[in-house]
């Protein structure tokens, strides 16, 4: 039997598995009904689905029994893993090939490596953009919801809750935030400042990778529309469906090339794919200028396109330049937070191992708790406070304090 009564299960699918344009059929459209049909699992008491743009990850708890396989062997972890695949399955629109890759796609873990995985997700080391602070948001947004569902319970929630507090002070000591810029903002940034970037200009985003959804995120905070084109309609479509933009086809792309003033090229290729030979008919009776920001590594638009008139022509490399001065600084914020990370993960396992002890902590925190209410009508006769707002804020101050020191033990059934 497994050291806890409990195994925190942790499968996902993320930008790292899959093309981005293929994570929509992956996704969930109802979280809560999704939630609620995991939690329908035999075993599974708690479930909650962190649900993005760049990963769709799930989170079980299953209590242990006696005569249960201990989740970590090969027949308990088939058993669990096998019922979430079959209920994913169910939920969503995965083709045939998703269903014969899935054993290819799914990352699974439990216990310490969630716990890991879930910090360093919430610290920035497991974006897209390394450092950036949107996901923090995403997963206390997560979490809000799963409460009000009430599909979490006291496990994932006091997991949920202590990593946010601890990725928040880890965020604040090593400022690894600051660090977080992307490509997007840096080339929407260039091109507002130096092709008058706004929302009238037609914009075209050539691409579908992780680099390509920068460029999109970075267009959508500034409200400017823009048209998507990839070499299928397919992927430009699932891409369109997460990221936003209208989808194209390349092809099609090329015959009215020359109605873009913005062009952010993002893509993969093992050619040229646009040229001025390929351009020629659609850009010879242009009028106005052309900015192209090639940040595809490697390029994909040929030197000669600068030939024609008006146009701007700029590469990944010339933008490398921008980015390499803080570089040191980032790997440097980036090391003090794993650093940092490795030393909370045994105190995180062992808060969670106390929570999954329930009763048997239950006289500790009714005595500290006591404790708490004592020094409170000592704190506020000394201050004198009758104002029934400021009264109500302190002791929701002090019972916080409390809980995130020691967690709440979970009533008997």
């Amino acid at each position: 039997m497994a050291e806890n009564s409990f195994n925190v299960i942790n499968v996902r699918v993320t930008f790292r598995n899959i093309p981005l344009h293929s994570l929509t059929r992956f996704s969930f459209k109802d979280l809560k009904a999704a939630s609620e049909a995991f939690k329908k699992i035999p075993g599974v008491s708690e479930c909650v689905i962190l649900q993005t743009q760049s990963r769709v990850e799930i989170f079980t708890v299953n209590q242990l029994e006696i005569d249960s396989p201990d989740l970590r062997s090969a027949e308990g972890k088939g058993l669990i893993i096998n019922k979430i695949k079959e209920t994913w399955q169910s939920l969503t629109e995965l083709t045939q090939d998703d269903i014969d890759h899935f054993d290819q796609i799914l990352e699974v873990y439990t216990n310490n490596d969630v716990y890991s995985h879930l910090l360093r997700l919430a610290c920035g080391l497991e974006s897209v953009i390394v450092g950036h602070e949107t996901i923090l948001e995403e997963i206390k947004t997560t979490i809000i919801g799963a409460k009000t569902a009430n599909t979490s319970g006291p496990l994932l929630n006091k997991l949920f809750d202590t990593v946010i507090m601890t990725a928040t002070r880890i965020r604040n000591t090593t400022q690894i935030s600051k660090h977080g810029i992307a490509w997007g903002d840096i080339v929407v940034k260039i091109a507002e400042q130096n092709a008058g970037l706004d929302a009238k200009k037609p914009i075209l985003l050539m691409g579908t990778g992780e680099i390509a959804a920068m460029v999109a995120k970075a267009l959508n905070k500034k409200s400017y529309p823009f048209e998507v084109c990839s070499q299928t309609i397919e992927r430009a479509t699932g891409f369109s469906k997460l990221l936003g933009g209208k989808p194209r086809t390349y092809k099609d792309t090329l015959k009215d090339f020359g109605k873009f003033d913005i062009v952010f090229v993002a893509g993969t290729a093992d050619y040229f794919a646009l040229t001025y030979d390929n351009l020629k008919i659609a850009m010879e009776s242009k009028t106005k200028g052309t900015m192209i920001i090639d940040i595809s590594d490697p390029r994909i638009v040929h030197d000669s396109v600068s030939g024609f008139t008006g146009t701007k022509l700029m590469f990944r490399d010339q933008i490398t330049e921008m980015e390499d001065r803080n570089l040191k600084a980032k790997e440097e914020a980036i090391t003090a937070t794993e650093k940092i990370i490795a030393k909370e993960i045994a105190v995180i396992a062992a808060t969670m191992k106390l929570v999954g002890k329930g009763p048997q902590i239950s006289d500790v925190y009714a005595n500290v708790d006591e404790i708490r209410k004592k020094e409170l009508e000592k704190a506020l006769e000394l201050l004198g406070e009758t104002d029934e707002k400021k009264i109500q804020i302190i002791t929701n101050l002090t019972t916080s304090i409390v809980d995130n020191i020691l967690p709440k033990p979970i009533a008997a059934k």
